[in-house]
């Protein structure tokens, strides 16, 4: 490159041409991925236009994981592409690996980008057991990750258990526009919630595309928080009177018990039953993650039963565990759409009724702002609070 002398003798730069501008701007970003979803880590550096960073991850005879990152990350901005899958410990391991060992290599910034998050639905105290979602976030934060970007976390609180940013991103808007374009006659549907859990979900759903609302009450069995663990035994009674003995001019305003502590009263749940009309509509069910499908295949079969012409399901994570895919080639679940956040190729085989949305355009455009340090707020526009 030749050098320009001025009118002074001094040396001026060189005028650069737009191309040396915008491969300036992606120079310094690496992307890497572990063994759980390369397809999805290729697809967001092809439009990125950028090369896929060189990192292997692999795992010795007695399962310890192995990473070796052949490039240089020193100064970089390191973006770690690792969804959670079937075999999740395995994941996360992979993940504190590859953050650790960019952060020993004096990486700038490390963005762990998690489509969807692994224990994300133990966010709650159950038992004599832990917020395990709470553990792992102290672990990502420990091993070197600065930023954090996921999509339709179970509960939106789970971003209060980082230390570091955290962008949760949504799905919805591809699923609403496959909705519009894909099913025939989407003005004749109504929008399922299969539990009250799912009704403010649902709702979003239903008010974006002005339709109808049914929500399913009732469970098929107990949940694991009603299930009997050895936590109800009694209190021991105390027959002597309490010390401090209420007066009598409070007596009349004090109200005890008779035996110890009262019992809680025990949860009855009723049988399933929908709230609204599905006679002779299609029955769009909605979700975040799709895993164990029983509760998916019962409500189909009621909704079924109730007069519904077609029924699809729309999620936005597909984990498909164990028998899943079988089970909803026999329901009468018409059609099964989920995004490509987690592989599930193997299950489409199995199951013909499963079609994937294609969301690596949105962890593209997420990772481009966040490097060119522009505003997130467009990815969230038109987000409510039931989103």
């Amino acid at each position: 490159m030749l050098l320009q002398r001025n009118k002074l003798g001094s040396v001026r730069p060189p005028k650069r041409c737009r191309s040396d501008m915008d491969n300036t701007s992606t120079s310094d970003i690496v992307i890497i991925n572990g063994n759980s979803h390369p397809d999805l880590a290729n697809m967001v550096a092809e439009r990125m236009g950028i090369k896929n960073g060189g990192c292997s991850v692999f795992h010795k005879s007695n399962r310890e994981t192995i990473v070796e990152i052949s490039d240089s990350v020193r100064g970089k901005d390191i973006y770690i592409i690792q969804t959670g899958t079937k075999d999740a410990n395995n994941n996360i391991m992979e993940l504190l690996i590859m953050a650790y060992a960019c952060k020993t290599s004096s990486a700038r910034s490390i963005v762990g980008v998690i489509p969807y998050l692994p224990y994300s639905k133990q966010c709650k105290m159950r038992k004599r057991g832990c917020i395990v979602s709470k553990l792992l976030a102290k672990m990502m934060c420990t091993s070197g990750l600065t930023h954090i970007i996921t999509m339709d976390l179970h509960q939106k609180e789970i971003q209060g258990f980082f230390d570091i940013p955290v962008d949760n991103l949504r799905a919805s808007p591809f699923l609403l526009q496959y909705i519009q374009e894909s099913i025939p006659d989407y003005r004749n549907s109504v929008i399922v919630a299969r539990n009250p859990g799912v009704a403010k979900k649902a709702n979003s759903y239903a008010e974006r595309l002005r339709l109808g609302l049914a929500v399913i009450h009732g469970e098929q069995k107990e949940t694991d928080a009603d299930e009997v663990d050895g936590r109800y035994s009694p209190p021991p009674t105390r027959n002597s009177t309490p010390q401090h003995a209420p007066t009598s001019s409070n007596r009349q305003r004090t109200t005890s018990v008779s035996v110890g502590v009262p019992e809680h009263i025990v949860k009855v749940k009723p049988p399933l039953t929908i709230v609204g009309d599905v006679s002779g509509r299609i029955a769009i069910m909605v979700d975040d993650l799709i895993d164990d499908v029983q509760a998916f295949v019962a409500a189909a079969e009621m909704l079924k039963e109730h007069g519904a012409c077609k029924i699809y399901v729309l999620a936005t994570h597909g984990l498909l565990s164990s028998d899943a895919p079988r089970q909803l080639d026999e329901s009468p679940i018409d059609e099964i759409v989920v995004t490509n956040t987690i592989p599930h190729e193997i299950q489409k085989l199995q199951c013909h009724k499963i079609k994937t949305i294609d969301i690596s355009i949105l962890i593209a455009e997420a990772i481009r702002r966040i490097h060119n340090k522009e505003s997130m707020s467009y990815l969230f526009r038109n987000v409510t609070l039931e989103d």
